[in-house]
C-alpha cells in the first residue's frame, strides 16, 4: 500500500468521494478510478463496463472492477451518455493498476450538466478527504 504522499494525483483531473476521476475535453469527460482506489484494490483482474450509448445519472453505478481482493462498484461522477468504452481493459485489466490516468481509463461520456463537473473535488480537496 502506498502512503498518501506517494499517490499519483494529477492536477488536471477532478475527483469524487468514491475515488473516481474525471478529465474534461470539451463536453466529453474521460472517467476512471484514482491511484488511491487501484492501490487499495490490489491487482485488477476484470473490469465490467456499460454499453456505448447508455445514459447514467451522477452517482449511478455504471460497472465494476474485480481485484484479487474484492469486487467494487463504479459510480458515475457525472451524468451523461457513454460515447466510448476502453475495450482494451477486457484483455488487459491490469492497465487500471499500471496507468490509472492513462491506458486504465474506463469510459468517456458526453456530459449532460457541466455544473456537475465543476462541483467535483480538485487535487487538494481530494487529498484532504483521503487524509481526513
Amino acid at each position: 500500500m502506498k502512503e498518501i504522499n506517494e499517490l499519483n494525483l494529477p492536477e488536471d483531473v477532478k475527483y469524487t468521494d468514491d475515488h473516481e476521476w474525471a478529465k474534461l475535453d470539451g463536453d466529453v469527460a474521460t472517467i476512471g478510478i484514482s491511484d488511491y482506489a487501484q492501490d487499495q484494490l490490489g491487482d485488477i483482474v476484470f473490469v465490467e463496463l456499460p454499453e456505448t450509448g447508455s445514459t447514467f445519472d451522477k452517482g449511478e453505478e455504471f460497472g465494476s472492477v474485480e481485484s484479487v481482493k474484492a469486487v467494487s462498484e463504479l459510480y458515475m461522477p457525472l451524468g451523461g451518455e457513454i460515447v466510448e468504452i476502453n475495450a482494451e481493459l477486457e484483455d488487459a485489466p491490469e492497465q487500471v493498476n499500471s496507468a490509472p490516468y492513462g491506458g486504465g481509463w474506463m469510459v468517456k461520456i458526453k456530459i449532460a450538466d457541466m455544473a456537475e463537473f465543476e462541483a467535483l473535488m480538485d487535487k487538494s480537496a481530494y487529498l484532504a478527504s483521503l487524509e481526513g
